[in-house]
């Protein structure tokens, strides 16, 4: 336990700062389930079936919960400059994305896997994720 302990105070800064980084993150993804179900293939109302939106937010927020701990996002030096911020998140949000079709692709998961979602899903999150890392930034200096 101690291990595990060590591990993620390496890669987690235990502040309220962090707390708001990580809803915010979830915001962006969230944001993009809402845009795709609206817009994109879902075509209505998410608000009708929040168990629809939560199910389909699930494996992105499993994802991201996986990998953005393995970038170290959410780790002190994580918020020092942009690049570095960008450097961190973009790779975190691909792996993500991978993991989150990987679940999509399983049975009790619904949606499906497909190659083209999976890069609509890097490059619209990442159009939403990208520009709040980099304001975090901006106000953690």
């Amino acid at each position: 336990m101690t291990s595990v302990r060590t591990a993620l105070s390496r890669r987690v800064e235990p502040a309220p700062f962090t707390a708001l980084v990580a809803l915010g993150d979830l915001a962006c993804i969230t944001a993009f389930v809402l845009l795709g179900l609206t817009v994109g293939h879902g075509g209505g109302d998410p608000g009708v079936d929040p168990a629809h939106v939560a199910v389909t937010v699930l494996p992105f927020g499993v994802g991201w919960a996986v990998t953005s701990l393995l970038a170290g996002v959410y780790a002190s030096g994580a918020y020092g400059s942009a690049k570095r911020a960008v450097a961190r998140t973009v790779p975190a949000w691909v792996g993500a994305a991978l993991v989150a079709q990987a679940l999509r692709a399983t049975a009790p998961v619904p949606g499906g896997a497909a190659v083209t979602f999976f890069a609509v899903s890097v490059f619209v999150t990442l159009a939403l994720l990208v520009p709040w890392r980099v304001a975090v930034t901006v106000l953690a200096s």
